[in-house]
């Protein structure tokens, strides 16, 4: 039977002499004498540990086999065993170290930090501590004070401890004082050059004194040397000489720069090649020549002349001074807050003026009513030429005959921004009373489609725009006279608040505005933008927002009245939501949303002039070439809708759908992508306008019969012929004969002309051909074929044949440009072969991958997980370590407090109970008595 581990550790410490017969006081003595009772406890303890170690073997690991035996390597230390215990303990002490002493500065700010030399080595004895840092201070003062060090010791004697010389082993500082130097800092001439003047003074050695006395002078070789004293003497005169001749050289620059000064004004006449007169000399030559710049007893006194004469004339000199005609110091320019300020007090006071005149109170004086009145007058013929300026340059009006870029004209505002005439129709329907379809499609076609407007694109992406100044007029000459002119026409006399409450619902504008002309209406929300600007208040931003979603609705309002608005106050206000999306972009969005999310629920098929204006007014203020856009896409998609849909039964509806046509191309302007319900739309309409009984018409597109009634029949004479259409036509619902025909002529114009616009857009289309087909065969019968001389106009007819040749062309140069699809034409590519890869010693149980690459990388991703295994053990490691040590902090917290709490509950019975005894004691005694 194998002996237990309790005599196996007996046996251990019998062998080793830790028990057994023990030494008598005698030999104890002897060892401790001799000094071995240290050696012999330090060996026991020793022993003690190798003995601990081996009766335990939990402390003990066997290292894992060897995977490759090395033989090279044979007499290398081999590690059989592995020790957790000791290595555990160990990263216990260095995480006490480390980790334990930032535990405790955590959350701790402050604190000594000793950065005193050695004191963090515990290597060094105090006596070297202390030996090192004076070391290091006389170092640090000698190199400080020893260049004014004047005692004439000895090199030898300079010693301190341990016999180093104070410089501590660098270079000795000796004084580099030359007499050369001074000798070589003259010329000939006895000048000083500047850029060899020493920098600094420093002392002489003994040794400079004796060179500088030895090179005095070649004259003199048997002369005694100079002593000290001789020598600071000589370098002081020379010092005092050379600043003798600096301040020499500074009076002859200043004369010579005052003669100079004096011939200016000659020199001046001869260059500029004027007859000037000539100054008068000056009667005395007085020192240097500025008799202006002398005070006036002094210039007296040179000059011989009375004090109370020199007085009066240079009194003389002042008043003329003062009489010079000089530039004088305009004022400061005002931040735009003040300016907006200032605006806003200045709208205020002409208010209050005008409240005190419409109530027969007197005014201050004349003068200050006619300043008011002349200034109000200047108010308003500014309000109106801005009107002037926004009327009729956003495409709905008259239009303006010279396009013009925004950087030719100056625009620099908001209001400022102008829109051409294809921004809302772009060619198609010009929405004003005075123009017709007619001219906007020739245009259009003449003007290459949408391709002249770079500003389409939602009229913020090319245009940087500021919101300080509100409207200014824009018409060339004749579009101004024709304004002014019916303004005078008009004689409406109006008298505009200057100040108004910004009106947060749609209610509320149209209170504001029920006793207000119209056409007041762009002014008076110019006036209320200016008062509720966002840098004169915090809450005016969200007053705004409100205003601009009131305004949204209000336009809306405004297209659907019976009473039709001129377009000129609906571009207006379309300017000045325009203006309000940049400072409040989120309630403008939302605004428009709700407008389009009430349209696409209630009237997806019927769209009536308001909704058009809104889908006009979106395609100017957002990016419409966006890929998607929050409200550029749903607008488009009820457009598309609508199109696709409904089905055209009256005059009205189909002028509806053809301005929604000229809408979705203008929305496609620079991105180009295709729509094939403006293409359904635009050949089922001029086939419809057509006459149907034609056999020639085949068609390969969706074919939509729509009502018989809109076919063209033999015109009257003059009537269809020079055919306009408006916009308002689409909201004539009681049209006569004569009328019907003019629209029908008008919108075969428009149909034709958005036709050749959409073969100009979609040119670089691969399926153009595709695409227009149809159109090419309908447009191209109707300019061709006799049969329809008595029933379409010559002019559209020549029309169409122009829109027919352009897109036969295009189709042409599409077809040639098209290619068919075939196969890459490269050269035949070998198949890759590998021969394999033979492995001598083969082993199934690894692993063997021919790619090199990929084994690199296999192997680093081995490595990776291995190392992230190991920081993911240290970690815990860590953790497991502060969790211990924070709840070692915790138990003995609660120990100090239990211990505290017992403390005080013992004191407070001890007390209760001496207490309770002399109550005891005193109740004894009254009841003893």
């Amino acid at each position: 039977m194998a002996p237990s581990q309790l005599k196996i550790l007996k046996s251990s410490l019998r062998e080793k002499g830790i028990i057994g017969q023990q030494q008598s006081k005698k030999q104890k003595r002897t060892t401790s004498n001799n000094g071995g009772f240290n050696n012999d406890r330090k060996q026991r303890n020793l022993t003690l540990q190798n003995i601990r170690e081996q009766s335990n073997p939990f402390d003990l690991r066997a290292a894992p086999r060897k995977k490759f035996e090395v033989t090279s390597s044979a007499g290398a230390k081999k590690s059989t065993t592995g020790r957790p215990g000791v290595s555990r303990a160990l990263g216990e002490e260095k995480r006490r170290h480390a980790l334990l002493a930032e535990m405790q500065r955590r959350k701790k700010v402050g604190g000594i930090l000793d950065n005193r030399f050695g004191e963090d080595d515990p290597t060094l004895t105090p006596d070297e501590r202390a030996l090192q840092r004076f070391a290091r201070e006389k170092q640090r003062q000698n190199g400080k004070a020893a260049i004014f060090d004047l005692e004439d010791a000895e090199a030898g004697d300079q010693l301190t401890h341990l016999g180093q010389s104070l410089s501590l082993g660098g270079p000795s500082r000796m004084d580099d004082f030359q007499e050369s130097d001074i000798e070589a800092g003259s010329d000939e001439s006895g000048k000083e050059d500047p850029f060899l003047r020493p920098t600094k003074k420093r002392r002489l050695s003994d040794d400079d004194e004796t060179s500088i006395a030895q090179s005095s002078g070649p004259d003199t070789p048997n002369e005694p040397p100079k002593s000290r004293k001789e020598v600071m003497e000589e370098v002081i005169a020379k010092s005092k000489l050379h600043k003798y001749e600096r301040q020499q050289a500074k009076e002859d620059d200043d004369d010579l720069r005052a003669e100079l000064d004096s011939g200016m004004a000659e020199l001046f006449d001869l260059l500029g090649n004027k007859d000037r007169q000539k100054p008068k000399p000056p009667a005395k030559d007085t020192p240097g020549g500025l008799h202006g710049s002398i005070n006036p007893d002094r210039l007296a006194m040179l000059e011989g002349k009375d004090r109370s004469q020199a007085e009066k004339e240079y009194d003389q000199r002042v008043r003329q001074m003062l009489l010079d005609q000089r530039s004088k110091p305009t004022e400061r320019t005002l931040t735009e807050e003040e300016q907006l300020e200032r605006e806003a007090e200045r709208l205020k006071d002409l208010e209050a003026k005008r409240v005190r005149r419409m109530r027969g109170e007197p005014e201050i004086s004349d003068e200050d009513q006619s300043e008011d009145i002349e200034t109000e007058r200047e108010i308003d013929q500014n309000f109106e030429a801005a009107d002037a300026g926004e009327d009729e340059s956003f495409g709905l009006g008259l239009g303006l005959e010279q396009t013009q870029r925004p950087t030719d004209l100056g625009v620099e505002d908001e209001d400022e921004f102008i829109i051409d005439e294809d921004l809302v129709t772009d060619g198609s329907l010009s929405p004003s009373d005075d123009e017709d379809i007619e001219s906007a499609g020739r245009s259009s076609v003449d003007s290459h489609g949408y391709s002249t407007s770079d500003d389409i694109d939602g009229g913020n992406e090319n245009i940087d725009l500021d919101d300080q100044t509100f409207g200014e007029t824009f018409l060339n000459d004749e579009m101004r006279q024709r304004r002014t002119g019916l303004d005078k026409n008009s004689g409406l006399q109006r008298q505009l608040a200057y100040t108004y409450a910004c009106p947060q619902t749609h209610p509320e504008l149209l209170k504001m505005t029920e006793s207000l002309p119209i056409e007041e209406i762009p002014t008076m929300v110019q006036r209320i933008r200016s008062l509720y600007h966002p840098k004169l208040g915090s809450e005016n931003k969200a007053k705004l927002g409100m205003f601009a979603m009131v305004m949204i609705e209000h336009i809306h309002y405004l297209a659907n009245a019976t009473k039709h608005p001129p377009f000129s106050v609906l571009e207006s206000l379309i300017r000045h939501i325009h203006s309000m999306s940049k400072m409040v972009p989120i309630q403008v969005g939302q605004a428009f949303r709700s407008q389009l999310a009430e349209l696409s629920k209630q009237r997806s098929r019927m769209l009536q002039p308001g909704d058009l204006v809104i889908l006009t007014a979106i395609g100017s203020i957002f990016p419409t070439s966006d890929h998607f856009h929050q409200v550029v896409t749903p607008a488009l998609l009820c457009m598309t809708t609508y199109l696709g849909q409904s089905l055209p039964k009256t005059l009205p509806e189909l002028v509806t759908g053809t301005y929604t046509c000229s809408l979705c191309l203008s929305y496609q302007q620079l991105s180009k992508r295709y729509v094939p319900e403006v293409v359904n739309y635009i050949l089922n309409a001029i086939t419809s306008l057509v006459p149907t009984n034609n056999p020639s018409l085949v068609r390969q597109h969706p074919n939509r019969s729509l009502s018989p009634s809109f076919a063209l029949r033999e015109r009257d004479t003059g009537d269809s012929s020079t055919g306009h259409i408006s916009f308002w036509d689409m909201a004539d619902t009681l049209g006569t004969e004569a009328n019907d025909a003019r629209v029908k002529a008008g919108l075969l114009r428009t149909l034709i002309a958005i036709t050749g616009t959409m073969a100009e857009l979609w040119a670089s289309k691969s399926a153009f051909c595709e695409i227009m087909g149809d159109l090419h065969a309908v447009v191209d019968l109707i300019g061709s074929k006799s049969q329809f001389s008595n029933i379409i106009p010559a002019d559209i007819r020549k029309q169409a044949r122009s829109v027919s040749l352009k897109i036969h062309v295009l189709m042409q140069q599409s077809l040639e440009t098209r290619q068919p699809l075939r196969l890459h034409n490269h050269r035949p590519l070998p198949i890759k072969t590998s021969f394999p890869k033979f492995e001598e010693s083969y082993d199934p149980s690894k692993h063997y991958d021919p790619d090199r690459e990929r084994s690199d990388l296999s192997k680093l991703k081995a490595e990776h997980k291995k190392e992230r295994k190991g920081a993911l053990r240290e970690l815990r490691k860590d953790a497991s370590f502060m969790a211990r040590e924070s709840l070692k902090e915790k138990k003995e917290r609660d120990q100090a407090y239990e211990k505290k709490f017992k403390r005080l509950v013992a004191e407070i019975q001890g007390e209760e109970g001496r207490e309770g005894k002399m109550y005891e004691r005193e109740k004894r005694m009254r009841k003893a008595k």
